[in-house]
């Protein structure tokens, strides 16, 4: 009785696991996503995209 209440907690800390799981693979994509990515650099950071005058190539 005991190994029978004990598989059935985990068989729902697994399916818990599982939605968790799902939710930060759709979190992931979502705030890796190149536009919000470039939004979030240029508004935040000021960052800018680099003119071809702006850009040194350094060789080896």
């Amino acid at each position: 009785r005991m190994l029978f209440i004990e598989r059935h907690q985990l068989q729902q800390q697994g399916d818990a696991l599982r939605i968790y799981y799902g939710q930060l693979q759709l979190e992931q994509s979502t705030l890796a996503q190149p536009h919000r990515i470039e939004t979030i650099a240029r508004d935040k950071l000021n960052m800018i995209i680099p003119t071809p005058n702006d850009i040194i190539l350094i060789r080896d």
